[in-house]
């Protein structure tokens, strides 16, 4: 029976996800495989409660979670780091896509002696899911690994391959085109036409208009034109017969060379962190458990044929193209699903009547439940790829900061650029250590990343800006803001997420400068003192006394934690 009211709904999924998530990683099976089991126990084809009956338009909401997810991908990918999968993307992804399509259509011919039917259905079932998988790989910090790259070239290269799979369903059809009433040549104009449009947008306006909202420091309207230009390039590429994700993906990339980059990651991540986590959820409930007890041996025999096919086509195909056999191992394993967007093309094919209801529903169920042991698959294969011989993986320790221009680990973080962070930052710079600086003044961040330092517009004190950048792989953070509740919010902050990290402080006093050691910093260095103690050794020296002998009473006050000036100034009290 369906909940009276939303907040009945809201709870159910709630209680569900939150219980399901903590069992799950509990056991170490991940949050993925908790949110699918969940929607599988709260959707309508079990018995218990149910949240709602609609589930193909509850999956239609939460697919802008995976629009989102791609966007965010996208600010992380370079476009020359997207260059430098070329050969991966069109020629791996593309060969993979009419292999695994091609011999699963051949297994699917036993079945349906439609060899039209046949191939369409076993290019759909070759496709992954793009959601599932940069799920998985972000939160195992393995995005920018050797396997990482490559499987995300051949995802976006499956990405692609939806527009013209869904161009032959209607020709499978006997109905035509894509759109009869648009001729071949329009439509392929209006997807040139699209993609140069949200290119530009995000290359030239939308950076222009974050200039304004940033001198402003409106923060709220920061994060509404962010999301204003992820769904208007969504929806852009939809109207063109794109995939959204591919044009949240294109705005991403635009946007990964603007020094607000990281700011909109941080400010995107925990929308997209809730939509996706609904997606899943939603997937679950799309599995009809009834509709394939019927014959659940047929069932289990597709799945399993059709993953080992898949699995054995992408792993031939990566050793063939240089890959090492750990890295094909992870690729061809974590790739086996179908993809999301198999729903969308075997409903079509339905609507269309190239297949009939019990197709759909077995195809639907072979998707759902591919994705729901994707998690197993993935672990089986970390476990195969393990104990092979051990290869150089130099991409592991990459930090996803190619926008910064920096293509190995950022061992330090300067918040504050003003007059002290950016002395701090050219003699890290001048020294070969790689750093990344934020900076909240708009004018600032401009001037000195146009003077080619790696300084973003961003806010240290909030949470998920920190998460973003991955705080906890800092060796060092320096904190040079004016403002003391700032700086002591960010010490706080950055001490909770990296409790390895060196924090090392600028204070206008004393005082600030213990309230900063109590919230975690290592070092703390009061300004007006450190110049005082300057201008005193300075006297010393010019009155003859050695610099051997100022340098030791400067180091001594220091490192008695300036007890012989605090001294002297409770004895003025």
């Amino acid at each position: 029976m369906e909940p009276k009211s939303f907040v009945d709904s809201a709870v159910i999924l709630l209680l569900a996800t939150a219980l399901a998530v903590a069992i799950f990683r509990r056991f170490g099976l991940g949050s993925v495989l908790g949110l699918l089991v969940a929607g599988i126990f709260i959707g309508p084809h079990t018995p218990g409660p149910t949240v709602t009956e609609h589930v193909e338009d509850v999956r239609h909401f939460t697919e802008l979670g995976v629009v989102l997810l791609l966007f965010v991908i996208g600010l992380e990918m370079h476009p020359r780091r997207l260059w430098s999968l070329r050969r991966s993307m069109f020629g791996l992804g593309s060969l993979q896509i009419l292999l695994s399509g091609g011999a699963i259509a051949v297994y699917l011919h036993l079945f349906e002696p439609r060899w039209g039917v046949d191939l369409l259905a076993g290019l759909t079932l070759a496709l992954s899911s793009t959601a599932f998988v940069i799920q998985m790989l972000q939160e195992k910090g393995e995005i920018a690994s050797p396997h990482g790259q490559t499987t995300f070239a051949i995802l976006l290269m499956q990405d692609l391959a939806v527009v013209p799979l869904l161009a032959l369903v209607p020709i499978l059809a006997d109905t035509g085109t894509l759109s009869s009433d648009v001729p071949i040549f329009k439509q392929v104009l209006y997807v040139v036409s699209a993609v140069t449009l949200v290119i530009l947008t995000g290359y030239y306006l939308i950076p222009r208009v974050l200039d304004l909202m940033a001198r402003q420091n409106n923060r709220e309207a920061f994060l509404l034109v962010a999301l204003a230009a992820v769904f208007a390039a969504a929806w852009a590429m939809d109207r063109a017969g794109m995939s959204m994700a591919l044009g949240a993906f294109l705005m991403g990339v635009a946007l990964s060379g603007s020094r607000y980059s990281l700011q909109i990651q941080a400010a995107i991540d925990p929308h997209k962190g809730l939509l996706m986590s609904l997606f899943f959820v939603a997937v679950g409930m799309s599995v009809d458990i009834g509709a394939l007890a019927g014959d659940p041996l047929t069932f289990l025999r597709h799945v399993i044929i059709i993953v080992a096919i898949k699995i054995a086509v992408l792993y031939a195909l990566c050793l063939a193209f240089g890959e090492g056999r750990q890295t094909a191992t992870r690729v061809a394993f974590i790739l086996a699903q179908g993809g999301e967007f198999g729903f969308v093309l075997f409903g079509a094919a339905k609507a269309m009547a190239l297949i009939d209801d019990a197709t759909f529903v077995l195809a639907i169920g072979i998707i759902s439940f591919s994705m729901l042991i994707t998690p197993l698959l993935v672990r089986l294969g970390d476990a195969l790829a393990s104990r092979m011989a051990a290869a150089p993986v130099p991409g592991d320790a990459a930090f996803p900061f190619a926008q910064a221009g920096a293509e190995h680990h950022c061992r330090a973080l300067v918040a504050g650029y003003g007059r002290v962070g950016h002395t701090v930052g050219t003699i890290l710079g001048s020294s070969g250590i790689p750093y990344i600086a934020f900076d909240t003044e708009q004018a600032r961040v401009a001037e000195f990343s146009h003077q080619g330092h790696p300084v973003f517009y961003g806010d240290v004190t909030d949470l998920d800006l920190l998460v973003a950048v991955h705080i906890e792989k800092m060796d060092l953070v320096v904190l040079t803001l004016d403002d003391r509740k700032a700086a002591l919010r960010a010490t706080t902050l950055i001490r909770d997420l990296a409790p390895n990290t060196t924090i090392v402080a600028r204070a206008r006093d004393l005082d600030t400068s213990d309230a900063l050691l109590r919230a975690g910093a290592n070092k703390a260095f009061p300004e007006a003192l450190e110049a005082s103690l300057r201008l005193s050794a300075e006297a010393l020296e010019s009155l003859g006394v050695a610099s051997e002998d100022t340098d030791m009473l400067m180091r001594g006050v220091r490192r008695t934690d300036y007890a012989l000036v605090r001294e002297e100034g409770d004895a003025k009290h």
